[in-house]
């Protein structure tokens, strides 16, 4: 069976997420706006003009006859099934909190070049947004590494991981956030990364996963750039 994703062409955004774990598990899917009249069957169900729930925006996944929104619920309908999850239910809600810190985390590192609105561009919140970016490197960057520093220390000796002594999906999601943030705060991140070597370590150990890795060199994998989440504008970065 083929899981269908649908998510913004272009952007790795919020999509990229659900890729990382598709992509380590080896599944069969598409990334249906990649492909020919993608984006018309995207708005169809957006607009709910196909049959069934209606998402209130993408990343959805398609499974068979299920439709799963929001990242949190798609890793954690596919977490199970891809061997990505923890197989007692404690570890699984413990797994499913952690991924919507990330959402939470996600949010507001979006509401740094945004802080004003969506719907406007960022050289309309330009000044907002060097104010909220103040705040966002001294108070909040901090706060999230080092929670998710905490997280990735208690679990002990070996192999690095969110939750147990596996690969989860939330290693990855922590991986992609690293790998954001390099990109939006690179002079901020340097400064800051020493004091996560926990994060910083579990991020070169999900680099090094040979599937990871060939997804990383391929064309599937989308640049970041300055239509997503992580933006780099160098005005709102600071070591």
């Amino acid at each position: 069976m083929t899981y269908e994703l649908y998510y913004w062409d272009g952007i790795p955004g919020r999509g990229e997420f659900v890729r990382l774990a598709l992509e380590q598990a080896g599944a069969d899917y598409v990334d249906v706006v990649r492909e020919e009249g993608g984006m018309a069957r995207m708005m169809a169900v957006l607009k709910g003009r196909a049959n069934g729930f209606v998402p209130f925006a993408p990343p959805f996944l398609k499974d068979g006859d299920l439709l799963v929104s929001h990242v949190a619920n798609i890793l954690q309908h596919l977490g199970g099934k891809l061997s990505l999850a923890p197989k007692d239910e404690a570890g699984r809600l413990e797994a499913n909190g952690l991924q919507l810190s990330i959402t939470d985390f996600v949010a507001e590192i979006h509401d740094v070049h945004h802080p004003i609105g969506v719907s406007l561009y960022y050289e309309d919140q330009k000044d907002e947004a060097l104010r909220r970016a103040e705040d966002f490197r001294d108070e909040r960057l901090p706060k999230f590494l080092g929670y998710f520093e905490r997280q990735l220390r208690k679990n002990g000796k070996g192999e690095i991981h969110a939750v147990g002594d596996a690969l989860i999906y939330v290693d990855l999601s922590l991986f992609h956030v690293v790998e954001g943030l390099r990109y939006a705060f690179p002079r901020a991140m340097a400064t800051a990364e020493p004091d996560y070597p926990m994060m910083v370590a579990l991020h070169a150990q999900v680099k090094a996963l040979p599937r990871i890795e060939a997804y990383l060199s391929s064309g599937r994998r989308l640049a970041f750039n300055e239509g997503g989440i992580f933006r780099y504008y160098p005005e709102l970065d600071r070591a």
